[in-house]
């Protein structure tokens, strides 16, 4: 890649405002960097090949010394940097985490603090400080949003992530029973490019379909956590046989308010879509993709589900597809 072409890309970056609720009131954590003398939210560059939600949670992380539980997603930052470049930055709403999300850090990385020459100071601020203390003006939009979601409580959620199991072998060119066609080279990569997603968002429970290729997808996420999957109503030949038991079984996910990844295959995804759609507002509904083939494979839908007086309702939505780089390789 030539350097013109290399400073032409946009500088892709992720981070979160990480909040808290101390005698009734928002806090967030802000971080100062010396090498700009700015206060501003901890976030940082992608790492080649990495997602947008393991760099917000690494780098975090690495700024603050906090590990956190991705929320929900907030508004983007784009601007332009000295050297003309256009950054954007994905900014999530996050939690610290606690004990109960063992398995998802287990699952993570060791990262690389700061230096005292990247982040001398940190700091939690009420919202008004935090609006008067942040350095760029860009940085209110997200902490508007923030604070919006929380007067509508709807900041302590969490997540329902859809998978559909990456990349298998041809059904045309396997040999063996359907329940045991296995995940390509490729499909085993694009699995293990989904660890450092789902422990991002604090999974700590793991349903799939039995068959293989689907718990193949979701294997090194369970052994890096530690977890013992469940195997469930989510393969093809269930779902055929009764999609109300699949559309109940997602129901009771939601209902449950635990953090889950559930792994199925393309056939059994519009009935799961159906379900999330029926729980959520509409805004939120309208997201949800309604053309087959629903998700790519090694695709996530990242369900963001907040428990109201009325049951579990879906507050947002988000795609991910880790593993796409290695799709042909």
């Amino acid at each position: 890649m030539s350097s013109s072409s290399s400073r032409s890309r946009p500088v892709q970056a992720a981070g979160a405002l990480v909040w808290r609720v101390e005698n009734g009131s928002l806090e967030v954590l802000l971080v100062h960097r010396p090498r700009y003398q700015d206060w501003s939210w901890p976030k940082g560059k992608l790492d080649p090949g990495e997602s947008w939600p393991a760099a917000a949670a690494r780098e975090v992380a690495e700024e603050t010394g906090q590990p956190i539980v991705l929320g929900l997603p907030l508004t983007r930052l784009r601007y332009r940097l000295a050297d003309g470049r256009a950054k954007h930055v994905h900014l999530w709403a996050a939690r610290a985490a606690t004990g109960a999300d063992a398995p998802a850090l287990a699952a993570r990385l060791p990262v690389t603090p700061a230096t005292t020459e990247e982040i001398d100071d940190l700091a939690w601020m009420s919202v008004e400080k935090a609006e008067r203390s942040l350095t760029r003006s860009a940085d209110a939009e997200p902490l508007a949003t923030l604070v919006h979601l929380h007067a509508k409580g709807r900041l302590d959620t969490s997540v329902l992530i859809v998978a559909r199991h990456a990349r298998a072998t041809s059904r045309s060119s396997w040999k063996g029973d359907e329940t045991d066609r296995p995940l390509t080279p490729a499909g085993r990569r694009q699995a293990d490019a989904l660890v450092p997603v789902l422990a991002a968002f604090g999974v700590h429970e793991v349903v799939t379909s039995a068959w293989e290729r689907c718990a193949s997808t979701i294997d090194p996420y369970a052994r890096a956590a530690g977890l013992t999957p469940g195997y469930s109503e989510l393969t093809e030949a269930a779902h055929e046989r009764s999609p109300g038991r699949v559309a109940a079984e997602v129901h009771r996910f939601l209902e449950a308010g635990r953090d889950v990844v559930m792994c199925t295959h393309r056939p059994v995804l519009p009935t799961v879509l159906d379900v999330l759609g029926q729980h959520s507002r509409r805004p939120v509904a309208s997201a949800l993709p309604t053309s087959d083939p629903y998700l790519r494979p090694a695709g996530l839908l990242v369900a963001h589900v907040g428990q109201t007086p009325k049951g579990a309702r879906v507050l947002g939505v988000e795609q991910h597809r880790p593993g796409a780089a290695v799709e042909a390789s």
